[in-house]
């Protein structure tokens, strides 16, 4: 408790460096990934990072010595040659961009392991800590870095703002803003030169195999919560940055753990968690959305079952046992009997001894189905041609759907009609 109460006072100058820089490169990256996720380009920041190798292995061996501005050329420069080498084989062969990166990612990962063996079998006595550019090292994160992540982190959200509505229209529809004028090779020029800025400045914290997953994962989590794009980028910025603090915390408070792949795990287990229960989108959000309308479904086809067996026996009131509800259409028991107590409870069926019968509000609600059923019918036939036999199947499932509006056009499609194709009476 000591270690977290220190920690979070940042009593220390050392962790003020670690958190802010973490926070900052987290933060911002995840705002550029934003519209890299969004243009399903999220292996690009992947082939990216692993591209960087060779360029800081190449930079330290033109320089002799761990120069950080060296070091960031030589990471941009290798960086920029992966996508425009992406862009030439995806263009200039039959192979798809997918291929494409992950030929550029393992060959250019491969060049820079043999290249930092080579400078660690070299003698030189400068290359101490370089393979930290691999997993990172934010917990040796010092002023100096701070300054840069700062730098950066401003150069990234400016560039961002300027050309927010650009970036988005190209993130959406680059077709569209090809065609209203925009020059949208420059547009992705700039984008493709951001997202490498944040990977390049990234892998000192996390390093080169696991910036993707800063680049990415906070979008793909804030997706799961919004459909608005500022609300999206603002979460994964949020997102971005508390993964940052917290993986800084934990490197902190048990100091063999390394700070960057816990920055990866603390995003990715918010990810999970978005993917599970965020409303709308979640895998548990879905299913009792899934659930609610399978139930909605069942409850509409025994109120229509119920009205169709009293239209047969001219009187919809009539009363009915299970036993004759599943012979007339199969519906499941185990769900039959809930979905009957569900109706019984909003007052739409009643319940006499072991027999259902409609009440007044089922009895319209059920008669409106038929006839939503009945008109679909009749459209497919009469408009699509399809032969009265083949339409039904395709009438219970659009049934449950129709709104009122289309109702109403239907009616007046059709002009008011009184039967469907079988030659049944259509109720109004």
């Amino acid at each position: 408790m000591e270690s977290i109460w220190k920690f979070i006072s940042l009593s220390d100058p050392n962790i003020i460096s670690v958190v802010i820089g973490s926070v900052l490169i987290t933060a911002s990256s995840a705002v550029v990934g934003t519209f890299s996720f969004l243009k399903k380009k999220a292996l690009v920041g992947d082939a990216v990072a692993h591209a960087v190798l060779p360029g800081i292995c190449l930079a330290f061996i033109l320089s002799g010595n761990k120069n950080p501005i060296y070091i960031i050329i030589g990471a941009f420069i290798t960086g920029w040659l992966s996508l425009i080498i992406i862009d030439i084989i995806t263009k200039k062969s039959k192979l798809k961009e997918d291929t494409a990166i992950a030929l550029v990612l393992s060959v250019s990962f491969a060049i820079g392991i043999l290249m930092l063996t080579a400078i660690q079998h070299s003698g030189n006595a400068s290359q101490s800590g370089l393979q930290s550019f691999l997993f990172g090292k934010a917990a040796a994160l010092i002023g100096r870095d701070l300054i840069m992540f700062s730098v950066v982190a401003v150069i990234l959200l400016l560039m961002v703002v300027l050309f927010f509505k650009e970036l988005k229209l190209i993130a959406f529809d680059e077709s569209f803003a090809n065609t209203i004028g925009l020059p949208v090779k420059a547009l992705n020029l700039l984008l493709t030169s951001l997202i490498v800025m944040a990977v390049v400045t990234g892998i000192q914290a996390v390093g080169v195999v696991l910036m993707a997953a800063i680049l990415i994962t906070p979008a793909a989590a804030a997706r799961f919560w919004t459909d608005d794009l500022v609300k999206m980028i603002i979460l994964a910025a949020i997102i971005g940055a508390f993964s940052g603090w917290a993986g800084s915390l934990v490197s902190y408070v048990a100091p063999r753990m390394p700070t960057g792949p816990w920055i990866v795990m603390v995003v990715s287990i918010i990810a999970l968690i978005s993917f599970f229960i965020a409303p709308k989108k979640g895998i548990i959000s879905k299913q009792l959305e899934l659930a609610k309308l399978r139930a909605s479904i069942l409850e509409e086809n025994l109120l229509k079952e119920l009205y169709r067996m009293g239209e047969k026996d001219m009187n919809t009131s009539n009363a009915y046992t299970l036993d004759l509800l599943t012979m007339q259409r199969h519906f499941p028991i185990k769900y039959l009997k809930p979905a009957l107590r569900r109706l019984l409870k909003k007052s739409l069926v009643f319940k006499e001894g072991n027999k259902w019968s409609l009440s007044e509000q089922g009895h319209q609600k059920g008669k409106r189905i038929v006839k939503l059923h009945r008109l679909w019918e009749l459209y497919l036939s009469t408009y699509l041609k399809i032969a009265p036999d083949h339409v039904h199947e395709d009438a219970e499932t659009i049934e449950h759907i129709i709104t009122p509006e289309l109702e109403s056009r239907l009616e007046k499609l059709l002009d008011f009609p009184k039967k469907d194709p079988h030659d049944r009476k259509i109720p109004y």
